[in-house]
């Protein structure tokens, strides 16, 4: 229950931090902010200051923004509607940028204790698959795979695992960056002595240990939040193909409850807050694509039509009219709403075992 409750802030803060680059991206352009909430419900704590009203509130799920003129044509020369689209888009791509800036935030905090980061390296050739004349020599360290860059450590063999039969690699061989290209690496299904059946490429992984530094901390922290937002992109690939269906997928519930899992099987309390905030981190990031994706009723969505409005009238010098806007966004707010019930639906089957 502990770390459900835990699993739960992390969530609502994660949510708070979103409106919190609206409001602070606001504040900074000249837009009025009516209201900077933190949490949802019933308010525990208000108190104005300026124009502003501040309000702590009774659910920790999240917050809100309210900007003046955000979902009305208010005479406000200082209102949301009437600031110059490129304002509009700052203040819209502010909410994802912070949330991609904390994901990278936590795992700085994550690995600030590390004495060293472990790196890909070429293992050696497995026995009986005939990839001992593959170009790779032991101890290359992998710096690209199938044209993907190694930022963190099992990128290398997760780009190999997704790779066709041929390959290209860019490998660090003693300080020297050389590239192996259409290296032909198939997979060979073997049945070993014992009886259980493989499916590999005849390739081994190793790897080394790169010592740390602050510079290096903060990269790999960098390169880690880099590599979420890669994973969220692969996965919404995957959903698009049918590789994935919603069984796949989680919403709040879903997630709350694989955090309060992680929590409760990590072996120390240490481990289960490394794990939770390394969930966070990556949740985070999720959220920031996820919001930027070009969709109705998300921010992504709206920085769509201000670009197509502003390509519109330099072409035609006329725009979509905001009420059929407003129509496109309460079709997509209404489709997300449903989305979201069916994969709430689903996490909660998933909880009972159906």
């Amino acid at each position: 229950m502990l770390y459900i409750i835990i699993a739960v802030l992390i969530f609502g803060i994660l949510v708070a931090t979103h409106e919190l680059g609206h409001f602070a991206t606001a504040k900074l352009l000249g837009v009025k902010v009516n209201e900077f909430a933190v949490g949802m419900g019933p308010a525990l704590f208000k108190r104005e200051k300026g124009e502003t009203l501040y309000s702590l509130r009774a659910l920790p799920i999240g917050g809100f923004c309210a900007l003046e003129g955000d979902d009305d044509d208010s005479p406000d020369p200082r209102a949301f509607g009437r600031a110059a689209w490129w304002k509009k888009i700052i203040i819209l791509c502010a909410g994802a940028a912070m949330n991609f800036i904390t994901g990278v935030v936590i795992m700085a905090i994550l690995y600030a204790p590390a004495q060293g980061f472990r790196a890909e390296v070429y293992g050696g050739p497995l026995e009986g698959y005939g990839t001992e004349s593959c170009g790779l020599l032991r101890g290359d360290r992998f710096l690209s795979v199938d044209g993907h860059r190694v930022l963190v450590y099992g990128d290398a063999r997760f780009y190999l695992d997704r790779a066709g039969e041929t390959i290209d690699f860019v490998v660090d061989r003693d300080g020297e960056r050389v590239r192996l290209e259409n290296v032909h690496l198939p997979y060979q299904e073997r049945t070993d002595a014992e009886g259980n059946f493989t499916r590999l490429r005849g390739l081994s992984m190793a790897y080394i240990v790169e010592p740390a530094n602050w510079l290096s901390k903060l990269g790999c922290a960098w390169n880690t939040a880099v590599n979420f937002v890669r994973v969220v992109w692969i996965s919404l690939g995957d959903l698009v193909t049918g590789a994935v269906g919603l069984r796949d997928m989680s919403g709040p519930v879903g997630i709350v409850n694989m955090m309060g899992e992680v929590g409760s099987q990590a072996p120390t309390l240490a481990d289960a807050m490394w794990n939770l905030g390394y969930l966070a981190a990556l949740f985070a990031v999720n959220l920031a694509v996820m919001n930027l994706l070009p969709l109705p009723a998300l921010d992504g969505g709206r920085v769509f039509f201000l670009l197509l409005n502003s390509l519109l009238y330099g072409l035609f010098r006329k725009e979509i009219s905001p009420k059929y806007e407003g129509y496109v966004h309460l079709a997509g707010l209404a489709a997300l709403m449903c989305l979201m019930l069916a994969v709430t639906l689903s996490d909660v089957g998933k909880l009972f075992g159906r």
